[in-house]
C-alpha cells in the first residue's frame, strides 16, 4: 500500500518511521529540503520537495486511486486544500487530515463531499488526556476503549500503597464488587503478564483495565493516599494550555505562565478564575514567588521541548509534587523517565490514530502505550474465519496468542466482561488485547479479519 505523508515535521517524520518499518511504500512531501534529507538518510522512503497544496508537487508524489494521503502539516488550510486536490484530481483511496483548530469538525462537507475521510486533532486528544490524568491522581496513562466505557490505566505502585508487598489478588479481596484485570506489569522496564499470586513491588508500573467508574478506587490501591491535588500550574498559553486551563479552572486553583505579553492579555480575558502570569517558566525567582513548592501538578505544555523539560526539572527540584509535559522529540524519550512523572507525545496519539485507520482487519482502536518499548493495546471485533471458527464456544484461554500477549477485556453486547478461564469466545465479541511487543500484532489481527 502506498502512503503519501504531507509534512515532514515531528508528526509526519514519526509517521514515516513507523509506516516504513511496517512495509508500506512511503513518500514524504515538504518544502524543507534539510528535513527531507534527514529522513532519506535514515529511512527507505521517497521524498518530494515542494508545497503540499500545489498540484504539481502532489503529481510528482505519484498519487493514484490506491494511495492514502496523510495531510499532517502544521497549517490546517494547506491540509484541507491538499486533500481536495488529492480527491478531485487523483481520486485517492483515503484522506486523513490533521486539524489544529477543531472549528471545522462536524462541517467537513463544506470542503466537498467525501474530500476528508478522517479528521484528526492531536491537540484535542492531548487536552483530554491531561484532564483525565489530573482528575485521577496516581494514574500515569489512561486510554479509552469501547467508546469510553472501558479504560486501560497505568499506575506506579508507591511505597505507601496498600497493595505494595501483597499479592495482586488483594485488589479483589479489598474490593470484591469491582471487576478489574491486570494486563501487564513493567518491573525495572521489563514487562510480564502477572497472575493473582504476583507480589506487587514498589515502583512496579501496573497496567489494569476496568470500567470508567472503577478507576479511582483501583488506583487508590497502589498510590500514596497523602497525594491530593488542588493546585495546578500550567506553562504555555497555546491551544493545549488554554484549553486545559478552561477545562479545570472551576475545580482547581490554576496558574498559567506564558512568555508572550500580548497572549497573556488575551488569556486573562478568556479565562475566568485562572491566574495568568507573564514570564519565563525557567525563571527560578518567578517560580519561587508563585510558591512552586506548594504546586501539586506542574504542566509544561509549550511547543518547545527544551523549555518543557528544563522548567519541569526546575519545578521538581523546587518542590512541585508531580510534573507532566508535552514531548515532541522522540530522542528525548530515554532521558525523561525517572525525572519527569508523565509525558505525552503528540505524535504517539497521531500515529495510533493513523495505524488504526490503516488496518485491513476490523480494529476499532489501536493505542501505542509505551513508545520506547513497543507496547500496544488494540480493540477489535471477532469475525468468523479459518482461524476463529474452531475457537467459538471454547474458553478464551485456549486462543493461541503469542508470548507477551493478553486478552484484557471482552465487550459483549455493550457489556464489559473480565477475562477468566470460564469465558467462551463468541462471534462479534469486542476484544481488548495487550501486546508487550507490537511486532506480534499480525499474529493477533487474524482474530479480527
Amino acid at each position: 500500500m502506498k502512503i503519501v505523508i504531507l509534512g515532514a515535521g515531528r508528526i509526519g517524520s514519526s509517521l514515516a518511521r513507523n509506516l516504513s518499518s511496517s512495509n508500506y511504500e512511503v513518500c514524504v512531501v515538504d518544502e524543507n529540503k534539510n528535513k527531507l534529507s534527514e529522513l532519506e538518510d535514515k529511512l527507505d522512503i521517497m521524498t518530494i520537495e515542494g508545497s503540499a497544496s500545489h498540484l504539481n508537487t502532489l503529481k510528482k508524489s505519484g498519487l493514484d486511486e490506491d494511495t492514502i494521503v496523510l495531510a499532517v502539516t502544521s497549517n490546517d488550510e494547506v491540509n484541507i486544500v491538499a486533500c481536495q486536490i488529492a480527491k478531485k484530481a487523483f481520486d485517492v483511496k483515503k484522506t486523513i487530515c490533521r486539524f489544529r483548530d477543531n472549528c471545522y469538525f462536524g462541517k467537513l462537507d463544506i470542503f466537498g463531499e467525501g474530500v476528508i475521510d478522517i479528521p484528526i486533532s492531536p491537540e484535542d486528544e492531548i487536552t483530554t488526556h491531561l484532564k483525565e490524568l489530573i482528575d485521577h491522581p496516581g494514574a500515569n496513562q489512561i486510554e479509552s476503549f469501547a467508546n469510553g466505557k472501558v479504560k486501560l490505566v497505568s499506575v506506579k505502585a508507591k511505597k505507601k500503597g496498600k497493595l505494595v508487598g501483597r499479592e495482586l489478588k488483594g485488589i479483589k479481596e479489598d474490593m470484591p464488587d469491582i471487576d478489574a484485570f491486570v494486563a501487564s506489569i513493567y518491573r525495572k522496564g521489563n514487562p510480564f503478564i502477572p497472575s493473582g499470586d504476583t507480589i506487587i513491588k514498589e515502583n512496579d508500573e501496573v497496567y489494569f483495565i476496568s470500567s470508567e467508574s472503577n478507576i479511582g478506587p483501583i488506583v487508590d490501591e497502589f498510590r500514596d493516599h497523602e497525594e491530593q491535588y488542588s493546585r495546578i500550574m500550567i506553562v504555555g498559553g497555546g491551544k493545549v494550555g488554554f484549553s486545559l486551563a478552561k477545562y479545570i479552572e472551576k475545580g482547581y486553583n490554576v496558574k498559567l505562565i506564558d512568555s508572550n505579553n500580548d497572549r497573556c492579555k488575551v488569556l486573562s480575558k478568556e479565562l475566568e478564575k485562572t491566574i495568568v502570569l507573564n514570564g519565563s517558566a525557567t525563571d527560578e525567582s518567578l517560580l519561587k514567588s508563585e510558591n512552586i513548592a506548594n504546586i501539586d501538578i506542574f504542566c509544561a505544555l509549550t511547543d518547545d521541548d527544551e523549555t518543557n523539560v528544563m522548567s519541569s526539572l526546575l519545578a521538581k527540584k523546587m518542590g512541585a509534587k508531580k510534573t507532566m509535559i508535552i514531548l515532541n522529540n522522540p530522542s528525548y524519550l530515554g532521558l525523561v523517565p525517572g525525572f519527569i512523572d508523565v509525558y505525552i507525545a503528540p505524535y504517539r496519539l497521531t500515529v495510533s490514530s493513523v495505524l488504526q485507520d490503516l488496518r485491513e482487519s476490523d480494529v476499532a482502536q489501536d493505542v501505542i502505550l509505551k513508545v520506547n518499548t513497543g507496547a500496544e493495546a488494540i480493540e477489535g471485533i471477532v469475525h468468523a474465519n479459518e482461524f476463529t471458527s474452531p475457537l467459538f464456544g471454547k474458553p478464551i484461554k485456549d486462543i493461541p496468542l503469542p508470548e507477551g500477549t493478553a486478552i484484557a477485556a471482552i465487550i459483549r453486547h455493550g457489556e464489559l466482561i473480565m477475562p477468566s478461564s470460564s469465558v467462551e469466545l463468541t462471534l462479534n465479541d469486542h476484544l481488548v488485547i495487550f501486546l508487550s511487543d507490537k511486532n506480534k500484532i499480525n499474529e493477533v489481527e487474524v482474530l479480527f479479519k
